[in-house]
């Protein structure tokens, strides 16, 4: 597994990550062992959870997990999202940032995060405020670097100029994949001028380019899009249908899956650090991790990106 630079920073992340939001959630803490013990044997360092995923339990489970090995890996976690009903469990306040850090800090089993990321912009608090306070948690040690998540290429801009000499943002973690592309018009540009790496999350958009989804056919059981949720009705249309069967048609003859493509397209991007992929068991990491190791050429990436364009 090859490590990138995270944006300009000096912390280097492997180009497949793993992504926890199933700890807690979809997986118990049996499982959670399995599968960050085949992510740390297929050489991935980079573990992402967020003090929401799995009410709290996905910290809890992965600190357990990684046990004497946490000084090897980069852990990232995030804060921001609704923790309670008061108002000031949520968002980034330094009220509750100072709170948020120690807990999780508490539930990883850890003196310090490698990268404290802020998940979602709270538009009640200054980001001055926001940056300030994680600026001190960088001082105090309990915090290496700091990276938001689903911000807007402005709010990316206006965070670099605010940091003024101060701890800056040094990644960007969205959702991005062949189906998903809106941060292209002003993420990417504002990650680039910036000096800030992408992480992109929903890789495989919730499976529709791992292959199992067929035009036509029930959702295999206990996918993440059976069940007729409004996320899943957005995604099974017949455009990205046949966008999906287009890539295959493309991949097939060149004796590689449609899960590697999908990899391996974001990966051609030299501003994505990691790509963050959750996985609910050693062989969906095994499989995950096994797409690093195909490199698409300039007029690959072309083809391919005409297919979904």
């Amino acid at each position: 597994m090859k490590l990138r630079r995270l944006g300009t920073s000096g912390l280097k992340v492997s180009e497949v990550g793993l992504g926890c939001n199933n700890f807690g959630m979809r997986i118990d803490a049996a499982a959670t062992q399995a599968v960050v013990d085949a992510a740390i044997e297929a050489g991935v360092n980079f573990f992402d959870t967020a003090d929401s995923y799995g009410e709290s339990q996905s910290e809890v489970m992965l600190g357990k997990a990684l046990g004497k090995r946490r000084r090897d890996v980069v852990v990232a976690t995030k804060f921001a999202s609704p923790m309670g009903k008061g108002e000031h469990q949520r968002g980034g306040s330094r009220r509750w940032i100072m709170q948020a850090a120690e807990d999780s800090l508490r539930r990883l089993g850890t003196d310090y995060i490698d990268l404290y990321q802020m998940h979602r912009s709270d538009p009640d608090t200054p980001i001055d405020e926001t940056l300030r306070a994680l600026d001190d948690l960088v001082t105090q040690g309990k915090v290496r670097y700091i990276g938001n998540s689903n911000f807007a290429g402005w709010q990316i801009a206006d965070a670099d100029w605010t940091a003024a000499g101060g701890t800056r943002f040094i990644s960007a973690q969205n959702h991005y994949s062949l189906l998903e592309r809106a941060v292209e018009r002003e993420v990417i540009p504002a990650c680039e001028h910036f000096g800030l790496g992408l992480l992109p999350y929903f890789p495989l958009a919730s499976g529709l380019l791992s292959g199992k989804y067929k035009r036509g056919r029930p959702a295999p059981a206990g996918a993440r899009l059976d069940g007729g949720l409004p996320w899943a009705t957005r995604m099974l249309t017949d455009a990205n249908f046949d966008k999906v069967e287009a890539l295959e048609a493309w991949v097939g003859p060149r004796g590689h899956s449609l899960l590697e493509l999908a990899f391996a397209w974001l990966l051609g991007n030299p501003v994505i650090s990691s790509v963050i992929a959750g996985a609910t068991s050693p062989e969906q990491v095994r499989a995950n991790t096994a797409t690093a190791n195909w490199t698409l050429t300039a007029d690959e990436m072309a083809e391919v990106t005409t297919l979904v364009s």
